[in-house]
């Protein structure tokens, strides 16, 4: 596997992750249900889609391959859990 294809295959790795975390935080801004205290967007971006990214590791890991519905099915649990507690809604 070259370069390019490498690359390719982290990006598509990667996507749901980020896609995720984008949706997350412009639902979370339309909504208004971000906190005066909560952080800026870029930053609840960043957290949230770090977070997606090692619950994919670990499915990885776990399953010894990509794509799993049960590894998906974590990653949208956990991203909703983390951009909740950004946003501080559990203090409502």
């Amino acid at each position: 596997m070259g370069p390019f294809d490498f690359l390719l295959h982290l990006a598509n790795f990667a996507a749901p992750a980020l896609g995720l975390a984008l949706l997350l935080v412009a639902a979370a801004r339309l909504l208004g249900l971000n906190r005066p205290a909560a952080p800026p967007a870029w930053a609840q971006v960043a957290v949230v889609f770090a977070a997606g990214l090692a619950v994919l590791g670990v499915g990885l890991w776990w399953f010894g391959r990509d794509g799993k519905m049960v590894t998906y099915g974590a990653l949208v649990g956990v991203a909703a859990t983390v951009q909740w507690l950004l946003t501080g809604a559990w203090r409502r």
